[in-house]
């Protein structure tokens, strides 16, 4: 099985709110296979000017179908509705490699 992984860079607007959407996310996550390796911890930008992130996830999943029916839940895409109206995203899958 080839794991997959999201990356996320997000701006949050209003975190009282984006800390509910995260309540419902982390659950459905865990439902496919989901493990957070990272959730906004501190970071630094080693090389390059191009990219200026803000906040930064990253999720393991299984395999790339566990990740796609985990974003196409019924119930995810509820919570991401909360998301939506409070921050900015950009979310990125890829295919990682067996170690």
């Amino acid at each position: 099985m080839t794991p997959y992984y999201l990356i996320a860079d997000v701006r949050i607007d209003d975190m009282d709110a984006y800390k509910n959407y995260m309540e419902q996310a982390k659950p459905l996550v865990e439902r496919y296979g989901g493990v957070y390796l990272v959730r906004g911890g501190d970071f630094k930008v080693l090389e390059g000017d191009y990219f200026s992130p803000r906040r930064m996830v990253l999720i393991r999943f299984p395999d790339k179908q566990s990740c796609e029916r985990f974003y196409n839940d019924p119930a995810y895409q509820q919570a991401r509705a909360i998301r939506l109206p409070v921050s900015d995203m950009v979310l990125i899958g890829i295919e990682g490699f067996e170690a």
